[in-house]
């Protein structure tokens, strides 16, 4: 029997072929491909109805100059959440970083301070670079995810009246930091960072993808964290399982400006309001869901740990959200990805049930595992009986393997 894409949907489920040669993968999915919200979006599971029907269509459809009725609630509400004069709806988080970098550096040239491990610096092309003419000067990541006062201190005086330096005009931060496993920010942190900022001329920049998971963490508003960045992105298609969709938050005339270029960047949509009604469905329960995940991975990282596994460890001190980052040695990280993958003929004889685990390799080193709302704490479990099987070859066996790829 086929098994369901699990790109949209994270696990799963169905019974065993009577002859048990063919059976069904129940997939657990801790690879950060986003969750997806079923449709059409009914009232009893998710509080709302999405229907494309004539009386439907004018409020979640309009010409991108003028926000549909679902866009406008979306980022009314999001702006309030945050604690900012405005947000904007926009496809992706890579779109909303690019504009927020715009909108601060409109001098080409400027500098721009981030970190060396940041999403913005190594997973979106450079387009600061390339589309904005902004200069990026990686510094390196603590391990929290953090980077050094003293040298950001350095680097942002250093062009202060100097004609050989490039001036810096922003510093972005990730909360959560991603490459660092999903590590919160500190709120003394971001304060320490803001007056810095402050004191230079410089302004900060958030970039929130995952800003939930980290108010979530810190049982704070997210305002509360907001409240010390100038704009901030923030991310629908993650934790809060949007299947698409972004926003920019803050003043009012920096999204104005945000407005103009997000038209110039191609991202204005007629469909926008589609979009937005399954963002505000991943914003009315986001407090539930990723406390959630966030235990769900707590209690695999604690899993794996009692393990004792001789090639897979994982660092419990640094599971603060929904990520886990599983150190691995003697094993090809790609090979133990593919191997959780797999499913043999013994594994159904011996449990009744065929499971795929879906990781990311991370590193030459490691894998991520990621939850999101379609991994519930069953799926959590039978994820660490896979990796803990006596017979299963991802803790126990050593081989060179086939050396398949495509881990997701």
């Amino acid at each position: 029997m086929a098994q369901e894409e699990a790109g949209c949907r994270g696990f799963s489920e169905g019974p065993l072929d009577p002859d048990m040669r063919s059976p069904r993968p129940q997939t657990v999915q801790l690879a950060d491909q986003g969750s997806c919200l079923a449709w059409p979006l009914t009232s009893s599971r998710h509080g709302l109805t999405v229907m494309s029907d004539a009386r439907r269509l004018p409020l979640l459809m309009n010409p991108p100059r003028t926000p549909s009725l679902s866009s406008s609630e979306l980022q009314e509400k999001a702006a309030t959440l945050l604690g900012v004069d405005r947000t904007l709806f926009v496809p992706t988080n890579t779109m909303a970083n690019l504009i927020s970098v715009m909108c601060h550096c409109q001098r080409r040239g400027s500098q721009l301070l981030l970190g060396q491990e940041s999403h913005l610096h190594v997973y979106e092309q450079g387009g600061v670079a390339q589309i904005a003419g902004v200069h990026s000067h990686p510094l390196p990541d603590l391990p929290h995810g953090t980077l050094d006062l003293l040298e950001l201190e350095r680097m942002v005086t250093r062009g202060l009246g100097s004609p050989y330096h490039p001036v810096c005009e922003l510093i972005c931060l990730e909360n959560t930091h991603s490459s660092s496993g999903g590590r919160v920010l500190p709120i003394d942190y971001l304060r320490q960072v803001r007056l810095l900022a402050q004191s230079c001329g410089v302004r900060v920049h958030l970039d929130g993808a995952r800003l939930m998971n980290a108010a979530v963490a810190l049982h704070v508003p997210p305002a509360s964290i907001v409240e010390h960045c100038d704009s901030v992105s923030l991310c629908f298609s993650k934790g809060l399982g949007a299947p698409v969709g972004a926003l920019v938050g803050g003043p009012k005339d920096f999204i104005e400006g945000a407005w103009r270029l997000r038209k110039a960047l191609g991202g204005g949509m007629r469909q926008a309001g589609v979009l937005a009604a399954a963002a505000l469905v991943g914003l009315a329960d986001v407090e539930e869901v990723l406390l959630r995940d966030h235990q769900n991975a707590r209690r695999f990282a604690q899993g794996l740990q009692e393990l004792a596994s001789p090639i897979c460890s994982v660092d419990l001190a640094a599971v603060e959200t929904n990520m886990v980052m599983v150190t691995v040695d003697g094993l090809p990280p790609q090979e133990l990805c593919w191997r959780l993958q797999a499913v043999s003929a013994d594994e159904v004889a011996q449990t009744g049930r065929a499971v795929r685990v879906l990781l990311f390799p991370w590193t030459g080193r490691s894998v991520r595992a990621v939850w999101h709302r379609d991994v519930s704490a069953r799926d959590t479990e039978l994820a660490l009986r896979k990796w803990g099987k006596p017979g299963a070859p991802p803790v126990s066996g050593t081989g060179t393997g086939t050396g398949r790829h495509g881990c997701r």
